[in-house]
């Protein structure tokens, strides 16, 4: 099993989890995040002043899925997600030791 951690813009969660949705994945977990990488935020007016936004809003979305799902996931997150523009994201992947349903005790595949 492997975790999927995505990075993006809020405005492509809909388009990210429609994608996600057409290769089969059913659960996703979506966190609200802000953060900063290579474009180290930017500089807005407010009545008159400048100031600068350090933290972007993001969101990060979570999926726990299957080896044979992953290379489908990551394209269809990478193809939804892409603006083109700075700031598109990230994507990690990292290996699941294991899942567990809380509310029946069922453990691996059977679980996610």
């Amino acid at each position: 099993m492997k975790k999927i951690e995505a990075i993006i813009k809020p405005f492509k969660l809909d388009e990210v989890k429609e994608a996600l949705q057409e290769i089969g994945l059913q659960g996703i977990t979506v966190i609200e995040a802000k953060g900063f990488g290579r474009q180290k935020g930017h500089t807005e007016l407010y009545r008159g002043a400048e100031y600068v936004v350090d933290f972007l809003p993001k969101v990060k979305i979570e999926i726990v899925l299957n080896d044979d799902l992953l290379e489908k996931a990551i394209e269809a997150i990478k193809s939804a997600a892409q603006t083109g523009r700075i700031g598109d994201g990230k994507i990690f992947v990292s290996t699941v030791e294991e899942a567990i349903r809380i509310r029946t005790g069922e453990t691996g595949a059977d679980a996610i």
